[in-house]
């Protein structure tokens, strides 16, 4: 699989340099580091961004009000409220619909943009996003110009991240199944990487601000290491996409007309299961969590210092510790099989943790009673949530390309992808009816 472009004998010193570290990241499982890292890179900043909501609505509470008469103040604070109110709803809606839409579109367009193009200008642009973003944490701005910029930045960064994402499964789904593994298992770590970056800040009583420019300069350092480790990936990797992208134009446009009777021939023949099996998996995960578990309190707390860490470990540290632990385990052990009917009915029989994190002590609550009050009953319950979710759904990612001809192996990573994303979408779409209910 791995390659160098030819001996070392009589390089000069800066090519025999150049040869040995590939050598290295040959004898290192480069490429699965390389793939670890993109994946963490694909989710980190967007978790990171996620992580700093507190202190992006804070800023929607100031605003210019000296001078101002009584009845100015009282109107300015009622629209920095809305802005506050709506700030979530608003941030999940210009973050899901991009990433839905631009996933699709990756779908159908990869045949025409390179692959090279798509990933690094994707990366490109998301790092100079959050270099804009970390800058505007010093820089005061009223309340409304400072909400529709953050918007903005959503949109960009969610719906290049799709492209990426989407990117990253198509490029795996021409290796062996084993080298999507890094990828799930890389994005799992963004977000144990962003619960812990979060419990640290609490703990240490940093300002809100302060914070912030933390997780933004942290996301641009693994934005940047991101790109890096990209532009080493040929080097070790002999890809069909490394040769593909030196097609004509006129090749493209063959491939682009074709394209639709493959994506319809995948779906309807091959992958469907797959695809909605992953689909599934994040509607019920996401349908649940955050919206739901997030509002879970303790009830052994009794005021103390857990209250205060209750949520922040035991349901976002321990989701993504145990979602991450799920995903890495493909690496070393898949089981069911792809063509096991065991695989969709462990993904049906998930849908158990929205009644039973329902039935855990979330407040405030209006139509369903409390019956597992005990914190561990909701420990236990986010344990196996979490670990069965980046398990099964790094199966169904790593199964989908496996499941077609090799050359249709991309556009299958790029579909499942899409499938992924549609969970998502769906998931955090149900969640305001999932939570509503109790």
């Amino acid at each position: 699989m791995y390659y160098i472009e030819s001996s070392t004998v009589n390089f000069p010193a800066v090519r025999q340099i150049k040869v040995l570290i590939l050598l290295y990241f040959e004898r290192y499982h480069g490429v699965w580091l390389i793939f670890f890292l993109l994946g963490l890179g694909t989710l980190l900043p967007w978790n990171f961004f996620m992580n700093a909501t507190m202190y992006f609505t804070s800023r929607l509470k100031n605003s210019s009000l000296v001078g101002s008469s009584a009845n100015q103040t009282e109107a300015a604070c009622e629209h920095c409220n809305i802005l506050e109110a709506k700030f979530n709803n608003v941030m999940t809606l210009c973050a899901m619909l991009p990433l839905l839409v631009c996933t699709c579109l990756n779908s159908f367009l990869h045949a025409l943009i390179s692959q090279r193009l798509r990933v690094m200008g994707s990366l490109l642009f998301i790092m100079l996003i959050f270099i804009i973003t970390t800058i505007l944490v010093k820089v005061p701005l009223k309340p409304l110009p400072f909400f529709s910029i953050t918007m903005v930045k959503i949109v960009i960064i969610n719906s290049f991240g799709a492209v990426l994402q989407g990117s990253l499964f198509g490029m795996a789904g021409l290796l062996p199944a084993s080298y999507t593994t890094p990828i799930m298992s890389g994005q799992g770590l963004a977000g144990t990487f962003a619960a812990f970056a979060m419990i640290c800040a609490i703990a240490s009583g940093s300002e809100l601000d302060d914070a912030a420019l933390g997780y933004f300069i942290t996301a641009c350092v693994v934005i940047f290491l991101s790109i890096l480790s990209y532009t080493i990936l040929p080097k070790l990797v002999n890809m069909h996409f490394c040769h593909m992208n030196k097609m004509c134009f006129c090749n493209c446009c063959l491939r682009h007309i074709i394209l639709l009777y493959v994506i319809v021939y995948l779906f309807s023949i091959q992958i469907w299961a797959l695809a909605l099996s992953v689909c599934f998996t994040f509607t019920v995960t996401i349908g649940t969590f955050p919206a739901i578990t997030a509002d879970t309190k303790s009830s052994i707390a009794e005021g103390g210092s857990w209250d205060l860490y209750f949520i922040p470990v035991s349901c976002f540290l321990l989701f993504n510790l145990c979602d991450w632990g799920g995903r890495s385990l493909t690496a070393v052990f898949m089981w069911p099989e792809k063509d096991s009917i065991l695989l969709p009915v462990s993904i049906v029989c998930r849908l158990v943790f929205v009644p039973l994190f329902m039935l855990c002590n979330v407040q405030p609550r209006v139509h369903l009673p409390v019956f597992f009050h005990h914190d561990g009953f909701f420990i236990v319950f986010m344990i196996i949530f979490a670990f069965s979710n980046g398990y099964l759904a790094s199966l169904c990612m790593c199964y989908g390309p496996k499941k077609v001809l090799p050359h249709e192996a991309e556009t299958a990573g790029a579909i499942m992808a899409f499938f992924l994303s549609l969970g998502l979408a769906s998931g955090a779409a149900l969640s305001f009816l999932f939570r509503a209910l109790v």
